[in-house]
């Protein structure tokens, strides 16, 4: 037998490094163009900025937003229909801060190189990051005043907690990156946001890290902790009624697949990304069209742009309480890993998410996504013909493919749904539950309330406020093809005079096609009304053009007064519905830098320009609207209350596409 050649140690080195840089242009090469930024790309976006920060400025940048930087769509559909075999460039966006100063970095990760590095001279700062709010949220534990307020009250300074809040914007001609701190008692329980120390506010510079102003106005007693613990290992007799165990089983195998994070299921496929800002990103759904024999392309790109949350109390501790949760601190960066049997049913498939740390290190969320099918005894359709000998009955069984992420925003759980049906069906859900933010208060009763309290009194010394949650959709639908126009039909009354018919009225549909953005924003109200994307340039066999209805769910819209500054910042909330030109750089409705924003770019002033949007690349903008008004019970722990709205096929089809769906029963692996 022949002896084994062997490398000198030079030579292995070069055949390692050969390798590594093979395994490299690999995985660019196999990567799809959406696929979110991987550990390793993370990676190397950290070495390539620090290594340019420590060159130009001598300093370690803190990074705020690492993302992919959306290749362009004429390039991603060319490669995707074949016309190129060449992937669009792989770069990655940065938002960091450096000397007090924010900087936006584009990476090109095919050339580990810095394509453009500019600062922000504009209003608004930045996501917050996790260390930087930790560091803010420990400045009162050592800082005496609010020591001795703390032992003023009588309260042991070991159960305090303290969370940092932005402070939004009110005018000011020039402001601070800043952040509010309040505080919270624990003492015999977990839920600390039922027990707030009321009256305390302490200003911290998140650029220095230092407390600027202090301010301990009167003393309110914190709430008792009794009945605030909301775990089941907790919970004391009586109990409420036991329910025997419910479990969802595909004991073979689930009926959809993926490769990385594109997923086929039933007659559906489409790209599942994540994304700090947005959480999960939907992309290039299209659905298999059996007489055509293609796919047939729904929606480029759908995902939540932005979360708006204003408290109406209007008190000092209070009115700065206007939250922008994805801008400000991340849908997708406050996710939590999913459970099984809990969180998603047992027969779910789960998906890790990455995102860069404050330092650009590479940090998971391990089952940030759960995936499955769900069965819960719909009907998808059916018919029994009672006209005809033996009573002929067919029923086909409702099943749909669902994608969950959880988002948990201090007090508040956000369970976002993406739900995919046989039927052509995209339906979008949002649950909220977790725990309402209260105030302190001396009422133990409502008796009590001689003045506007703000809220409801939902146990003694607890207030819970009135407020809003609008959860604004970007839906970039390709109807069958990227030309698009928006069609709003309105079912109006006609009276009938004269003799021609017994009746006296009936309805129709009076249709208008939007010609600018300024034509197709609509706050939805008493009138009825269909609203439908379409392809003006593809007609079915009957005529018709296809599209796709906008189903809306909940009509809340805000109802705050146009000057007020945390509506000209959350200007999104008071349409139901916006239509804009597809523009690469319009993602995000609160605007890209939505702490402390001044509402000069968002989507409201985007349309300002009121461009045309007939027969062009569109992006639709759905608001998904909550009015909250707490009630006792919220408390302690608040029962989930959902919303939703669909897309659903108008004409796309030439027939039902679910007309020869396969049963349960039926289906194998």
């Amino acid at each position: 037998m022949a002896k084994p050649s062997t490398l000198s140690f030079p030579a292995a080195i070069l055949v390692i490094f050969f390798f590594i840089i093979l395994s490299h242009f690999s995985s660019l090469a196999s990567a799809h163009p959406l696929d979110p930024l991987s550990p390793s790309e993370l990676q190397r976006v950290r070495t390539i900025v620090k290594e340019s920060s420590r060159h130009s400025h001598g300093q370690n940048p803190i990074f705020h937003y690492v993302g992919l930087q959306e290749p362009d769509k004429t390039a991603v559909l060319s490669w995707l229909s074949g016309h190129t075999t060449q992937t669009p460039p792989r770069q990655a966006f940065v938002i960091a801060r450096l000397n007090q100063e924010t900087h936006e970095i584009t990476v090109d990760l095919s050339t580990n190189s810095i394509v453009s590095d500019q600062i922000y001279h504009g209003y608004g700062y930045p996501l917050l990051t996790s260390d930087e709010e930790a560091a803010a949220t420990n400045l009162p534990l050592s800082y005496p005043p609010f020591l001795d307020s703390i032992s003023k009250r009588g309260l042991k300074v070991e159960e305090v907690v303290c969370g940092a809040l932005t402070v939004g914007w009110y005018g000011e001609k020039k402001s601070k990156r800043v952040v509010r701190v309040m505080s919270y008692y624990l003492d015999g329980t977990v839920n600390l946001f039922m027990r707030p120390i009321e009256g305390i506010t302490v200003t911290v510079d998140l650029d220095s890290m230092e407390i600027i102003s202090y301010r301990d106005r009167l003393k309110i007693p914190v709430p008792e902790a009794e009945a605030t613990e909301y775990r089941a290992t907790e919970q004391k007799p009586p109990f409420g009624p036991i329910l025997r165990n419910i479990r969802v089983l595909q004991p073979d195998c689930p009926s959809f697949s993926w490769d990385g994070n594109k997923i086929r299921w039933a007659n559906w496929e489409f790209h599942l990304g994540f994304d700090v800002r947005a959480g999960p990103i939907i992309s290039l759904a299209s659905i298999y069209d059996a007489d055509k024999d293609e796919y047939r392309r729904v929606l480029y790109r759908g995902y939540v742009s932005e979360l708006f949350v204003p408290y109406m109390d209007i008190t000092e501790e209070w009115y700065f309480r206007t939250f922008f949760d994805a801008g400000e601190n991340g849908f997708g960066l406050s996710a939590v890993p999913l459970e099984r049997s809990k969180d998603c049913p047992e027969n779910a498939v789960f998906m890790d998410g990455y995102f860069a740390a404050p330092d650009g290190e590479p940090r998971k969320i391990p089952n940030v996504f759960c995936i499955f099918e769900r069965s819960a005894g719909d009907i998808l359709w059916r018919h029994t013909e009672r006209f005809l000998p033996g009573q002929i009955r067919e029923v086909r069984t409702e099943v749909s493919l669902v994608v969950r992420m959880v988002s948990t925003l201090a007090n508040y759980d956000y369970i976002v749904d993406w739900e995919l049906k046989q039927s052509g069906t995209i339906k979008a859900t949002v649950g909220l539950t977790g725990l309402v933010q209260v105030k302190g208060s001396t009422y133990t009763h409502t008796d009590q309330i001689q003045e506007e309290a703000y809220g409801t009194l939902l146990a003694p010394n607890t207030i819970a406020p009135y407020h809003d949650h609008f959860l604004i959709y970007h839906l970039d639908l390709d109807v069958d093809g990227g030309a698009n126009s928006f069609i709003k039909s309105t079912l109006q009354t006609m009276r009938l005079r004269g003799t021609r018919s017994p009746r006296k009225s009936y309805w129709t549909l009076q249709s208008e096609t939007a010609e600018t953005e300024s034509d197709a924003k609509i706050r939805l109200g008493s009138t009825p009304a269909e609203l439908v994307v379409v392809n003006p340039n593809k007609k079915t066999k009957m005529g018709n053009p296809v599209g796709y209805r906008l189903i809306p769910g909940s009509s809340a819209t805000s109802i705050l007064s146009d000057d007020d500054y945390a509506q000209i910042r959350g200007a999104f909330s008071k349409y139901h519905v916006w239509v804009t030109p597809w523009n690469k750089s319009e993602k995000w409705a609160g605007g890209l830098y939505a702490d402390q924003s001044r509402g000069v770019d968002n989507l409201a002033a985007w349309t300002l320009r009121n461009r045309g949007i007939k027969n062009e690349d569109i992006v639709v903008w759905y608001t998904m609207g909550f009015h909250h008004v707490p009630y006792q019970e919220d408390f302690p722990i608040m029962p989930t209350i959902t919303g939703s709205f669909e897309l659903r096929p108008a004409n796309f089809f030439d027939r039902n596409p679910v007309l020869k769906a396969i049963s349960l029963d039926d289906a194998s692996c």
